[in-house]
């Protein structure tokens, strides 16, 4: 075996090594985040609101870090990513 097919060897091995750590870091970077997508299709649940009903004046909603940030609902259990101008059917005005 040659010096440059030896080269090529670990170059392949350490490219396939790489390639293959890529999804499993995706994942781990969004690990935090969920969504609860039958509880969001049975109450139709749509990233705009609906009219002055929005998911950040409703009752149910669990804001954000911030204003703008995505939250949490009360009635779509462990969904993190509800938008704060977002709309479902379980929408009740804050009092």
């Amino acid at each position: 075996m040659d010096v440059n097919e030896s080269l090529r060897r670990r170059f392949l091995k350490v490219g396939a090594a790489a390639l293959a750590t890529i999804p499993v870091l995706a994942v781990c970077g969004r690990a935090d985040a969920a969504t609860n997508a039958a509880v969001r299709t049975s109450l139709k649940y749509q990233g705009k609101p609906e009219g002055d009903k929005s998911c950040g004046n409703c009752m149910q909603f669990v804001p954000g870090k911030t204003a703008k940030d995505l939250g949490g609902c009360k009635v779509i259990a462990g969904d993190t990513e509800i938008s704060p101008q977002g709309y479902c059917l379980a929408w009740v005005k804050k009092p």
